[in-house]
């Protein structure tokens, strides 16, 4: 069931799973390497700002085939995430990262495969010592995640899917995916974007 979820996922995308009842995550977050995908259980993680000790205890406690969505307070431009980090993650079977704040190592990042998705690349290092949590729900890019929610993410942003609502928000996407292949083929036949819309032009002044 996993890996089927996780391919449909993909394949709809985050947009339009965010258009059928996902919830988007600010546009700030974003793929850290080009041509970065994911779609994967979230496993919630919350630190203290400035600090990644959360972090390093997700990644040996979080369930093999799980995301670690990460909340890192205020305090976002540090390097909370890095190859070592990757390498471990790799080892325990995780499939990902997505981290409302920053990571480093971008080009071993790429080179390991491994997809993540932050608010961008810092150098300075975090602290390892503080309290935060893992397993818990938490606020990562605007959207509440829990323990057994979705992530997907890909070069449009990230969407988190509750898990309650899975299938509807997975049949939501697939008819909407079938619904704008529809329209793509429309437009192509001569049809514009005021028809298949409905939409009033009148409120625009012609030239």
């Amino acid at each position: 069931m996993t890996a089927a979820t996780s391919r449909t996922l993909l394949e709809l995308g985050a947009a339009t799973l965010g258009e059928s009842g996902g919830r988007p995550m600010r546009a700030s977050i974003k793929p850290a390497w080009r041509g970065a995908t994911l779609a994967a259980p979230a496993f919630p993680v919350r630190c203290t700002p400035g600090d990644n000790l959360a972090i390093h205890v997700a990644v040996a406690r979080a369930p093999v085939g799980h995301a670690l969505v990460v909340d890192v307070g205020t305090e976002r431009e540090l390097g909370y995430w890095g190859e070592v980090l990757t390498t471990g993650a790799e080892v325990r079977g995780l499939t990902g990262l997505v981290i409302d704040g920053c990571v480093r190592d971008a080009a071993a990042l790429e080179a390991h495969g491994f997809p993540v998705f932050s608010t961008g690349l810092a150098l300075p290092g975090a602290t390892k010592e503080l309290p935060g949590s893992v397993g818990r729900s938490t606020i990562v890019g605007g959207v509440e995640v829990r323990l057994g929610d979705w992530v997907v993410g890909d070069v449009d942003g990230v969407t988190v899917v509750s898990g309650d609502a899975l299938e509807q928000v997975l049949a939501a996407g697939v008819a909407r995916a079938e619904k704008e292949h529809g329209m793509f083929a429309r437009l192509r036949d001569g049809s514009t974007t005021l028809d298949l819309l409905s939409l009033d032009a009148s409120p625009i002044d012609d030239a």
